[in-house]
């Protein structure tokens, strides 16, 4: 049975910091690509970051680009995302999402929610002063 997992959501101030962290398992999961997506109140869920689990390649939208960080733990199902220079727009819940597939690079696009798999319950993430 596939699990995911989400932690590291808070409440901090503008400018400030969190790392989420997202733990995979089950013996049905085989993903190509791990990854954030976030939801905030009145607005379409969007995809945020993305790596490959083979290449390492990796996503992310305009907005996070500089402050967001993805990266892989010491198992290829467990991802980190850095998020510095946290800015109230940034609120929102976040998702740990998978997808299966063969190995491939991540597409240079902010994939639908639809194209993954599996999916967290998700982690509340709130920047205000």
């Amino acid at each position: 049975q596939v699990r995911i997992v989400e932690s590291g959501g808070g409440l901090v101030q503008p400018g400030g910091s969190l790392t989420l962290s997202c733990a995979a398992s089950g013996g049905a999961l085989d993903p190509n690509a791990i990854g954030w997506f976030r939801q905030a109140p009145g607005k379409e869920r969007e995809g945020v970051s993305f790596i490959s689990t083979s290449d390492g390649s990796t996503y992310y939208i305009d907005s996070v680009k500089g402050r967001f960080t993805i990266s892989r733990g010491s198992s290829r199902l467990t991802v980190t995302l850095q998020m510095n220079s946290l800015e109230p727009e940034d609120t929102a819940v976040y998702y740990c999402a998978a997808k299966d597939g063969p190995p491939a690079r991540i597409g240079n696009y902010s994939p639908f929610p639809a194209e993954y798999d599996y999916w967290g319950t998700g982690t509340q993430v709130s920047v205000s002063s």
